[in-house]
């Protein structure tokens, strides 16, 4: 009896697969793997790489990081979605500001170009310093959205 009893009070064996725990002594340790907001390193480094992508290869390297990750990780898709969208939107702001430009330089005789041409620079370094914003909020896992953009693809 005493054998049974013995038996009953022992707590259940732990799962062989189970995760092993993080030490006490350092609680840091699951913020570094997982970070504060509970986004894993590997979603940060993908949505950084998706910001990346887009400074060094456009909008293709960016629809295939998107596509690949986005039903894997909602943060993925977050920003996959928001560097499309952004890339997008300035694509159609450098049309229509080329349309202007091609208006303006027809009535003033080419003259207008010498204020077009200086927004065309500004634009591309706008452009370029959002998307390294991005990519910087990305990788501290933060869900960035870029200014004056239009959501063609929504949330």
């Amino acid at each position: 009896m005493d054998d049974e009893n013995t038996a009953q009070s022992r707590p259940p064996a732990l799962p062989q697969n189970r995760p092993p725990r993080m030490p006490l002594s350092d609680p840091d340790a699951f913020a570094l793997q997982v970070g504060s907001d509970g986004v894993g390193q590997d979603d940060r480094t993908s949505g950084m790489l998706v910001h990346l992508l887009a400074i060094l290869t456009g909008w293709i390297g960016v629809l295939i990081i998107w596509l690949v990750k986005k039903d894997q990780s909602r943060f993925v898709d977050f920003h996959g979605r928001e560097a499309l969208n952004f890339m997008i939107s300035f694509f159609l702001y450098a049309v229509g500001l080329m349309a202007l430009a091609m208006v303006v330089g027809v009535l003033t005789l080419g003259l207008g170009m010498i204020v077009i041409f200086p927004v065309f620079i500004i634009l591309g370094i706008g452009q370029l310093v959002l998307e390294i914003m991005a990519c910087m909020a990305a990788n501290r896992g933060e869900w960035y959205r870029y200014p004056l953009t239009i959501r063609f693809i929504p949330d």
